[in-house]
Order: structure tokens, then sequence, then C-alpha cells
């Protein structure tokens, strides 16, 4: 288990050894057909569980189960997957942001939520803070993710901030203080979206798979609905 008390103030942790080492081997089995398949050429998969069903396995896995139960609780759903990696082809530097942007159904202009985009064909709209206050990302970690593999930098405490301005965010790091969220296979990290993270190019890519899944506890407002909600 993490610290809680810790969680709530820095808004991250890493979990360690959540998945073991077989569980991982048979994950990348089941990962292999999307193999490095990115979304214009940014090493990700957006659609990852649509692809590969039975990856929903790890979203039920007893062992994240009992983490989302712990902090969101036990109705939180997950509601997006993401596969990430970086390699020699694919190996991006990305600026200081949070992750305010939800996957929904269906355009319905609702107020709060905006602007809308299109991202793989799957419709995004950035959600009000209310919102992304209760969600929470599982990051599990297929590969050793040291610093020098573009492991993520956090801003301890940001999530605290409310929204922020993409343009200013960088005012709000203190890099003394930023955190290399360094992770070895079947690690995860957990984090609020609201919390500032970037990353740096690898160093010496090679892989970097990261299965990135959002959980959030509760419905959107009006009549939007999260795009996947099991």
């Amino acid at each position: 288990m993490i610290d809680l008390h810790r969680f709530d103030r820095d808004g991250f942790a890493i979990a360690k050894s959540l998945l073991s080492p077989d569980e991982v081997d048979r994950l990348l089995v089941l990962l292999s057909p999307v193999g490095s398949d990115s979304d214009t050429n940014r090493g990700g998969v957006r659609d990852v569980l649509d692809r590969v069903p039975k990856l929903r396995g790890v979203a039920e896995h007893h062992a994240v189960r009992r983490l989302v139960d712990t902090i969101l609780g036990s109705e939180a759903l997950l509601v997006r997957a993401t596969m990430f990696d970086k390699t020699a082809d694919s190996n991006w530097k990305v600026p200081w942001h949070q992750d305010l942007t939800i996957a929904v159904d269906k355009r319905l202009d609702t107020p709060s939520y905006g602007p809308w985009s299109v991202k793989s064909g799957l419709i995004h709209v950035q959600a009000p803070t209310s919102i992304l206050m209760r969600m929470l990302t599982v990051r599990i970690h297929l590969d050793p993710c040291p610093a020098e593999n573009g492991a993520l930098r956090v801003m301890p405490g940001s999530h605290k901030l409310g929204r922020i301005d993409q343009n200013y965010a960088v005012q709000y790091v203190d890099e003394r203080a930023a955190v290399y969220c360094e992770a070895m296979v079947g690690d995860a990290l957990l984090m609020r979206p609201l919390l500032l993270h970037a990353s740096s190019v690898c160093q010496h890519p090679f892989h970097r798979r990261v299965l990135h899944l959002d959980f959030a506890a509760g419905k959107l407002d009006g009549e939007l609905q999260w795009r996947m909600r099991s």
C-alpha cells in the first residue's frame, strides 16, 4: 500500500511491485499486436482497450483495485486507457502541464466543459476542476524507467492549486523541489490529474512502455457520458 497522507499532500506516490514480473510479461504478450503503434508519432495508443479487450483485466487486478478503492471509493470506474512508449523513433519531450482532458462518448456542449478536441478519432474535452479532483491516474511501468529513460518529473503539491493556465505552468514549478518518479518493471505511479508533471526525451531510448489508466468517481454533468464507463 501507499502512504495516503503523503499521497494527499504530494499528489503522487509510487506503488512498488504492483504487478509481478510474470504478470508484466503476460501484459507485454497481450500488447504485442499494437507494438509501438502511435498517434501522430507520439508513441501513444489511446484506444488500447478497444484493440486489446483482455487488458481490462489489469484494471480489475486486485492490487490495482485496492489502491483505486482506497483513494476514490469502490464505485470508481475505469474511464480511459492509453499505452505510451518512447523509442528511438518516437522520443519526445513533454513540457510542464496538467492532465485536463477526458474522453467522452459524444459532444454535448455543457457549461464549464471545453475546449473540445478529437484525438485518434476519440472525442475529448477539458473537464472542470470538480471532475478532475475525483480522478486518479495509475501508470503501470512495463519497462525500467530511470530518470534518463524519460521518467516523469512532478511538482509535489501542485494538484492543490486547481487548474493552471498552460502558458504559465512553468511559473509554478520549483526545479529544485521537482521529483523524478523513477520506476522499475511492475511499479505503478499514482497521481492526480491536476499535478504538474513533465518528462524529458530518453537519453538512451529503447522502450519506455507505460500502461496509463484513468479512474473516476461519479458522473459527468448534464447529459455528458464517459466514453468508457467500466
